[in-house]
């Protein structure tokens, strides 16, 4: 289409542009990855749109919903929805399409990874050794995730999935889910012993979160919580920034009351130079990235684009 065209289909976050080419085989289609950032653009583009795609950095308001009066469906490129207003989608009979399960592997993965670097902390070594050093006394004190227990805050298809690779490398796997009764068969089929929060995370050395962002979990791990982890247990969040105090993160780590952290989420993204967690020892900071690899990307993408398609023919 041409750039000044009006779409039907409005892409404003990166996608891949195999399902971008599906999704334009049948509808008029605007893909833009970076119109995410021109936000009175964003708004033109959309005022007769019947579909809008978009990842987490879209702020899916009334003031957005506002200039798209035609909109049908929004996509979202992952599961988590603390962007998109879906109260008002409802009011405005909006059909909300996640990529529900399309990233599980890959964020499962980023968290087996992260918990082995961070319990053998040997993988930051290279420029000293490459430099003549040889730190080999103090790397020889890290420890093996197997034998170790891994603590599934939240036990949806993610949780559940990194608990069965958790197992897989030997661990032993526990779980706490608001809604999710002790005597679900769920626990009996993931192998997995239901806990509640606190009994948790005094057992866990490794704590994983993967709850949405609600009122009801935000700061859901504060320094009360973080007090009671077990001592030189480690801590991963790759579901949202706000369900974890980041102060109170900041200075258990610094005092040595855990061992280590991975942060893919932020309470406000990017994150901020100046943080609290600027400095701090042990920690692996990465930028939203755990759901997404090369094979995710097509899975996510390809889903939403037929989802949205099917939406937009029964429309």
């Amino acid at each position: 289409m041409t750039p000044h065209a009006l779409a039907r289909i409005v892409i404003c976050e990166f996608m891949d542009e195999n399902a971008v080419a599906r999704l334009a085989e049948a509808h008029e289609t605007l893909y833009d990855e970076g119109l995410v950032d021109r936000p009175a653009e964003l708004h033109a583009r959309i005022a007769t749109a019947d579909a809008l795609i978009v990842r987490n950095r879209t702020q899916v308001n009334v003031a957005l919903l506002d200039c798209a009066p035609m909109l049908k469906v929004i996509g979202r490129l992952g599961v988590g929805l603390d962007n998109i207003d879906v109260d008002a989608c409802a009011a405005r009979s909006i059909d909300v399409i996640p990529a529900t399960g399309a990233n599980a592997v890959a964020v499962a993965e980023y968290v087996i990874c992260t918990a082995m670097m961070l319990l053998r902390g040997a993988y930051t070594s290279s420029s000293a050794v490459a430099a003549g050093e040889w730190p080999r006394a103090i790397l020889s004190r890290g420890m093996e995730l197997s034998g170790k227990t891994l603590g599934i805050v939240g036990f949806g298809g993610i949780g559940r999935l990194a608990g069965r690779l958790a197992r897989a490398m030997g661990m032993r796997v526990v779980g706490f889910d608001a809604q999710i009764p002790d005597d679900a068969t769920v626990w009996i089929d993931e192998a997995t012993e239901p806990h509640s929060l606190d009994a948790l995370l005094a057992i866990a050395d490794v704590v994983s979160l993967h709850v949405p962002l609600t009122p009801a979990t935000r700061h859901l791990i504060d320094a009360s919580r973080l007090e009671r982890m077990k001592r030189g247990a480690i801590l991963i969040n790759s579901s949202r920034g706000g369900v974890l105090d980041e102060a109170a993160l900041a200075a258990a780590l610094k005092s040595g009351r855990i061992a280590g952290a991975a942060l893919d989420v932020f309470e406000r993204e990017p994150l901020a130079a100046g943080s609290p967690l600027a400095g701090c020892p042990d920690v692996l900071l990465t930028p939203h990235i755990a759901g997404v690899t090369l094979e995710s990307n097509v899975r996510v993408s390809m889903l939403v684009a037929e989802k949205v398609a099917a939406a937009l023919r029964q429309s």
